[in-house]
């Protein structure tokens, strides 16, 4: 399944796939074969950034 383009969307998505399924997203991006700096950076344009501890975006 191709990850959303929408960042609002994505976010979601992103924040699922996390607490569901990968404890980390290093493992998240590996899995899906997606970059980590691209997921970071299109999440930190609506105002996200990836919090390591809590393991998702907020």
């Amino acid at each position: 399944m191709p990850i959303p383009k929408d960042p609002v969307m994505l976010l979601s998505y992103i924040n699922t796939q996390l607490r569901d399924n990968y404890p980390s997203l290093r493992e998240l991006c590996a899995s899906l074969s997606v970059s980590e700096d691209e997921i970071t950076k299109k999440l930190a344009g609506i105002g996200y950034a990836y919090d390591a501890a809590a393991n998702r975006f907020v």
